[in-house]
C-alpha cells in the first residue's frame, strides 16, 4: 500500500537508500557548489513529503533536481510534484521488447514518461539478466513488404554515417538519427526479413539508440538517455551482439557515476566484464570499472582496475575493436587514470598522467580534450593552484564553446562556486563572466 500512496520525493530518496536529513544535507551542500546557501533541513523535507508546504520553484526545486540527476527542464514545464521520478522498471529482457523498448525511448519528449528515471537498482537487475541468460530467437513478422539485401546495405551505411557525425555536428544529425531510428524499428515491425537480415536490423537499431543516448546525456537529459540505453541493451541482444551489449552497459554504469551513484556503477560493471570478449572493450570497461572504486575511494581496486584496464588494451586481436570502443587508447588509460589518482588524494602523480592524456589525444578528440582538461582544472583547484586552474578550466572553456559540447561546458560551470573564491586570481572574473552570460 505504501509504494501506492507514498509521495514522489519520499519515493526517490528511499529508493536511493537515503534519510530525510541525507537529503537535506545534499541539497545544502549542492546551494554550496552553486555559491548559494540553503537552510533545508529533514523536518522541512518532511514538510515537503506530507504536502504541507511545497519547495519554492527558483532555488530549492532546483536544487533538488540537481541532486536526484532529473532534467531541470522538468521542473518549470510539468511543475511540483510532477516532475519528479516515479517507479518506472526497464522492460525484461527478451526477443518480445525489442521493438517496444525502441518504441518507448522514441516518444515525445515533453511526454511524462521521459522524466521519468530508472533506479539504479533495476538497472543492477537488468544487468545480471542479461549476464545470466542467452538471448532467444526474435520474432519475425508476417509483414507484406521484404528488406532485401540492397535495402539493409543502405539503412547501415546511412546510420553508420550518422553515427560518424553525431559527435561533431549534434544539432544537425539530432534529428536525422531520431527519424533514422525510427525508419529502422518500423523495417523490424513491418517488414519481412531473414534471420541474418533481422540481426543486422536489430544491431543497427541499438548502435543508433546507443548514439541518440549519448546525445542527449551530453545535454543532461538523463532520463531520456536511459531509456535509449535501454532499448540498444534490448537490440544488442537481440542482434546477438555480445561486446555491444557490455558497451552499453558500460555506459549506463557510466551514467549512475555521473550522478554519484559509484556503488551502482560498480555492480553493473561486475555483471558486464566477464562476458566481454573483445580485448579492446574489456579495457573500456575495466577503465570505467577503476572511475568508480576511486569515487568509492577503494585504492587497492581501483589500481587492479586500471592495471587490468591496460593489460587488456596491450592483448593483440585479429579482430577488429567494435566501432563504439575503437577509440579507446592509451591517451584515456593515462587520462582516466590520471583522474582516478586525484580522486584517491595522489595528486602529483595524476597531474602528470592526465598531462601525458590530453597530450596524446588526437585532433578529433576535441570534447574528450575538453573533458580530461576540466578534470585537470578541478584537481588544481584542489591543491590550491588558482592560477593554473583556471587557466585550464579557460582552455576547456574555449573548446568545448567552439565544438558545441553542452556537457563540457556545464562541467566549467560546475567549477563556477570553487573558482569564485579566487576572484583577485588573474583570468577568474573573466571567466566567471563568460560562464554567467550562457
Amino acid at each position: 500500500m505504501d509504494d501506492e500512496i507514498r509521495h514522489p520525493l519520499a519515493h526517490a530518496r528511499i529508493e536511493r537508500g537515503w534519510p530525510q536529513e541525507e537529503l537535506a544535507r545534499r541539497i545544502r551542500r549542492a546551494a554550496k557548489r552553486r555559491g548559494l546557501r540553503s537552510g533545508t533541513r529533514g523536518s522541512r523535507v518532511s514538510k515537503w513529503e506530507t504536502g504541507r508546504a511545497t519547495p519554492d520553484e527558483d532555488e530549492s526545486q532546483p536544487l533538488i533536481a540537481e541532486v536526484l540527476g532529473i532534467d531541470y527542464a522538468a521542473v518549470t514545464h510539468l511543475g511540483w510534484p510532477h516532475w519528479l521520478p516515479g517507479q518506472d522498471r526497464p522492460l525484461p529482457l527478451g526477443p518480445h521488447n525489442a521493438v517496444p523498448s525502441l518504441r518507448e525511448a522514441l516518444m515525445s519528449s515533453l511526454d511524462r514518461r521521459s522524466f521519468i528515471a530508472y533506479t539504479s537498482g533495476s538497472l543492477a537487475v537488468l544487468a545480471y539478466q542479461w549476464a545470466v541468460t542467452e538471448p532467444g530467437q526474435f520474432t519475425r513478422f508476417a509483414a507484406p513488404g521484404e528488406v532485401d539485401a540492397e535495402m539493409l546495405d543502405w539503412l547501415e551505411a546511412t546510420g553508420t554515417e550518422l553515427i560518424r557525425l553525431a559527435t561533431e555536428r549534434r544539432h544537425r544529425t539530432r534529428h536525422l538519427l531520431a527519424a533514422h531510428l525510427t525508419t529502422v524499428t518500423e523495417f523490424i515491425s513491418e517488414s519481412r526479413y531473414t534471420l541474418a537480415g533481422g540481426q543486422r536490423l536489430h544491431t543497427l537499431a541499438a548502435s543508433l539508440s546507443q548514439a541518440i543516448a549519448w546525445q542527449h546525456f551530453d545535454e543532461r537529459r538523463h532520463a531520456s538517455a536511459g531509456r535509449f540505453w535501454h532499448a540498444a541493451l534490448h537490440n544488442a541482444r537481440t542482434g546477438h551482439q555480445r561486446d555491444l551489449g557490455a558497451g552499453i552497459l558500460s555506459d549506463l554504469a557510466y551514467q549512475l557515476l555521473w550522478l554519484g551513484d559509484a556503488r551502482a556503477a560498480a555492480d553493473i560493471l561486475e555483471h558486464a566484464i566477464p562476458r566481454t570478449q573483445h580485448p579492446t572493450a574489456r579495457s573500456l570497461l575495466h577503465l570505467r570499472q577503476a572511475r568508480a572504486f576511486a569515487a568509492l575511494d577503494e585504492g587497492g581496486l581501483c589500481r587492479r582496475a586500471l592495471t587490468d584496464a591496460e593489460k587488456a588494451l596491450d592483448t593483440p586481436s585479429y579482430d577488429p575493436a567494435p566501432a563504439w570502443c575503437s577509440w579507446m587508447s592509451t591517451a584515456d588509460l593515462a587520462a582516466d587514470g590520471g583522474r582516478c589518482l586525484a580522486d584517491l588524494g595522489q595528486r602529483r602523480r595524476a597531474h602528470q598522467l592526465m598531462d601525458e592524456g590530453i597530450t596524446l589525444l588526437t585532433p578529433t578528440r576535441s570534447k574528450t580534450k575538453s573533458v580530461f582538461l576540466t578534470y585537470q582544472a578541478e584537481t588544481y583547484l584542489r591543491d590550491g593552484e588558482p592560477e593554473i586552474a583556471v587557466a585550464t578550466a579557460t582552455r576547456s572553456f574555449d573548446l568545448a564553446s567552439r565544438i558545441g559540447a553542452p556537457r563540457c561546458v556545464t562541467m566549467v560551470r560546475d567549477l563556477e562556486p570553487e573558482l569564485s573564491r579566487h576572484l583577485h586570481t588573474p583570468g577568474v572574473s573573466e571567466l566567471l563572466q563568460r560562464l554567467r552570460a550562457i
